[in-house]
């Protein structure tokens, strides 16, 4: 996968789309044919139903996989910063409560 040529929210946008629309045809194709060969092709014959299969997969795919990119590229807010930064911290360890009963020798 190469690597996406800008930040924008267009190109980000654009990217999520290719990507999801080809991921959404690959798994058109699988489910596809996997539909032709269980039920038939009806009527439609077999490259018209398989296409159908995965122009609606891909097209939904990508749409919903361009919306995702838009969001995760968007600008970064000073809140979401200190929240990540607050995630990121080393965690705070804090000293034994109780002490250790001896070992029971009977």
């Amino acid at each position: 996968m190469p690597p996406m040529p800008s930040s924008s929210q267009a190109g980000g946008g654009k990217m999520g789309a290719m990507l999801g629309g080809s991921v959404g045809l690959i798994m058109g194709f699988i489910f596809g044919g996997f539909n032709i060969m269980r039920y038939g092709a009806g009527h439609n014959g077999v490259m018209r139903t398989l296409g159908q299969y995965m122009l609606g997969s891909g097209a939904t795919f990508g749409f919903f996989m361009s919306i995702g990119s838009v969001i995760r590229t968007e600008a970064s807010s000073p809140y979401s910063a200190a929240a990540f930064a607050r995630a990121r911290r080393q965690p705070i360890i804090l000293p034994r409560q109780y002490t250790r009963r001896p070992a029971d020798n009977s």
